[in-house]
């Protein structure tokens, strides 16, 4: 039966009409197709596998208490004897020049204000040398500075010159005393007790690990780290004066003070050299039978406390991390963009854990991610970095893709 005309006009509008949406959809597909971002690639994460090293072992003195510390680390690496305080002797002279100096600041290399002796000063003398106590002479009249009464008091050991500068600097020894009461309490050493200015009463006690922290506060204050490092000094009015630390210099010993009492006492700090970090230690040997025998002690201790850091290689540079295989059939590697090690104490757990970007296209270099390391409280972070190029797909690709492109695959 023939088509009507109203028939063949219909016909003729849907074809117009369809071949018109045809040319306006090819012409919306192409650029949409061509231009549209293509859907993210994810990551193929693979974390380094570390293995943890073998444990530190230390054998500390059997006498006494002994204990040993790295400074800007949790705990303690090592300790023996009693925890039980013991007499500081003169350590206790630490805790006189942090007290002075909280009240009389100086600088680095400052002489601070003069003091002028008196023959109060001279009674000192003479009831420290009745005393057995180690002293430096000392006559009405003579004039020190701050600086040089500081020196006298942590080199030679001068008992007679803690009182003085003690006595300067708050106006009696009572008065000094309850100063160092409140400075022990505000640094969180409430353990420690100090009776004197000197430490040749053997009520002035603490337990070896608050002085761990003591020898911390000590270098941690520029001026006393630097008088303690001193091998000796040459002072007005008495000449040069030896520091009655023979170990300076020794194993990378740099302070901090001897005490000598019934036992012998030496609190102590040092740097050791571990691959390429250095490490500050802070340790203290008390009640040993004699300086020489401590000595040999500490000696030994930082020896064991070096051989029980190790340096672990983490990453190489280059090494790959993860992957990324595109849709359109590009691979690329991200990899560590440096090396990184670390100096851990022990067996100290080594954990990684990597996080890589989803990307889409990316240039060569580009960082997608990180790499880090954690080992007890130190942190290492390594950028991820591609070592390809992500390139576009290309025209082809797109137009005969959609569905990946539009994320619908």
């Amino acid at each position: 039966m023939p088509l009507t005309r109203r028939q063949v006009y219909r016909r003729r509008r849907i074809a117009v009409f369809g071949g018109l949406f045809a040319v306006l959809g090819g012409i919306a597909y192409l650029p949409l197709t061509l231009l549209a971002p293509v859907a993210e690639t994810d990551a193929v994460v693979a974390a380094p596998q570390i293995a943890t090293p073998a444990a530190a072992t230390t054998s500390l003195p059997g006498y006494g208490a002994s204990a040993i510390a790295a400074i800007g680390q949790e705990g303690v690496l090592a300790q023996a004897g009693t925890t039980a305080p013991l007499p500081m002797a003169s350590i206790t002279k630490v805790i006189t020049a942090l007290v002075v100096l909280d009240a009389h600041p100086l600088a680095p290399g400052e002489p601070g204000p003069s003091i002028t002796m008196t023959s109060t000063d001279v009674g000192y003398y003479r009831d420290y040398l009745m005393r057995n106590g180690s002293v430096k002479p000392v006559r009405a009249g003579q004039v020190y500075s701050e600086r040089e009464l500081l020196e006298l008091m942590l080199i030679p050991s001068a008992n007679n010159y803690s009182t003085s500068l003690a006595v300067w600097a708050f106006g009696s020894v009572d008065a000094y005393l309850a100063a160092a009461r409140t400075w022990l309490d505000a640094h969180g050493l409430p353990g420690i007790q100090v009776v004197d200015t000197s430490g040749l009463d053997e009520g002035s006690t603490a337990t070896a690990t608050e002085l761990l922290r003591l020898g911390e506060l000590a270098l941690e204050h520029p001026v006393v780290a630097e008088i303690v490092a001193m091998p000796s000094a040459s002072l007005s009015n008495i000449g040069a004066v030896e520091n009655t630390n023979k170990l300076l210099g020794v194993n990378g010993i740099d302070g901090i003070k001897t005490g000598t009492l019934e036992g012998a006492n030496l609190l102590f700090s040092a740097t050791i050299t571990v691959g390429s970090r250095e490490i500050d230690l802070v340790g203290v040997v008390l009640d040993g039978p004699d300086h020489a025998t401590i000595n040999a002690a500490i000696r030994s201790m930082i020896e064991q406390v070096q051989a029980g850091y190790r340096e672990v290689p983490l990453v190489a540079a280059g090494e790959v991390l993860a992957s990324y295989e595109t849709p359109w059939g590009d691979r690329a590697d991200a990899v560590a963009a440096h090396d990184a090690s670390v100096v851990v104490w022990g067996d100290t757990p080594i954990t990684a854990r990597v996080t890589a970007d989803d990307i889409r296209l990316a240039e060569q270099g580009e960082e997608v991610g990180e790499l880090v390391f954690t080992a007890g409280t130190t942190t290492v972070s390594v950028p991820l970095v591609l070592a390809q190029e992500v390139d576009d797909p290309g025209p082809w690709w797109r137009l005969g893709h959609p569905e990946i492109i539009f994320g619908m695959g």
